[in-house]
């Protein structure tokens, strides 16, 4: 199933507007989700605009101590590795705000894929659907670490075991299309020019994995100028 025609579009100057109102979002569905449940689940992605909008999140003030933070995917690298993006989160992030450490779902990414994934999937199956999955979109039209023309375990798969990313490193994990559309929200952050050939495949209707993952409450689509080719 495409997410086409269910997407709400928002198109921004640039990056930095991107990072800054998705920062926003983010604030607001957490209050939203802390008031009605008790707790906020939040899927996590890497990439630039994510990165700066965690740094945005850093500065902010909220009930910290009931968000809970997952991955879209992580790379099978060391624990503490400059690459993985547990370790961007940290840095950029969770090192200046109080959000308890065994709230903090890291990808077990240091194992081998196959139990890495299969250990996620039994962290994460008792906790959807999630409050909000942000994702990022790469330049091949890949999301998480779901990337075309890959075949994938079908649904009710949570997480893959990926061994053949085109992008090193090769080995990594990522939650499947089942799992990133078991949320209330999906908020997907592009920026860039590089990605204005994948944008426009994906308005074209072209089976992607970006293209296969919704909400039923809220799709939405953050995007600046440039990755949409918008003169300024």
């Amino acid at each position: 199933m495409s997410n086409l025609q269910s997407l709400h579009w928002h198109i921004f100057p640039d990056a930095n507007t991107v990072a800054q109102q998705a920062c926003q979002k983010i604030l607001t569905a957490a209050r939203q989700a802390i008031a009605a449940r008790g707790a906020f689940h939040l899927v996590l992605a890497g990439g630039r605009t994510p990165e700066a909008c965690y740094r945005y999140l850093s500065q902010a003030q909220a009930d910290w101590q009931y968000w809970h933070l997952y991955y879209g995917d992580e790379r099978c690298l060391p624990v503490g590795h400059a690459e993985r993006n547990s370790q961007m989160v940290q840095t950029a992030w969770l090192d200046h705000v109080a959000i308890p450490a065994q709230q903090h779902h890291i990808i077990p990414a240091e194992r081998e894929p196959e139990t890495a994934a299969r250990q996620y999937s039994q962290l994460i199956a008792p906790v959807l659907p999630f409050d909000l999955a942000l994702l990022g979109m790469g330049e091949d039209g890949h999301t998480a670490s779901l990337f075309p023309d890959h075949q994938y375990l079908p649904a009710p798969h949570w997480t893959h075991a990926v061994y053949n990313a085109p992008k090193p490193p090769a080995e990594r994990v990522s939650l499947s299309v089942a799992a990133l559309s078991s949320t209330r929200q999906v908020l997907f952050l592009i920026t860039g020019e590089s990605k204005q050939n994948a944008v426009k495949a994906w308005k074209n209707g072209k089976d992607l994995p970006i293209s296969r993952i919704y909400s039923e409450k809220e799709t939405a689509v953050y995007i600046d100028q440039a990755a949409l080719s918008i003169p300024k």
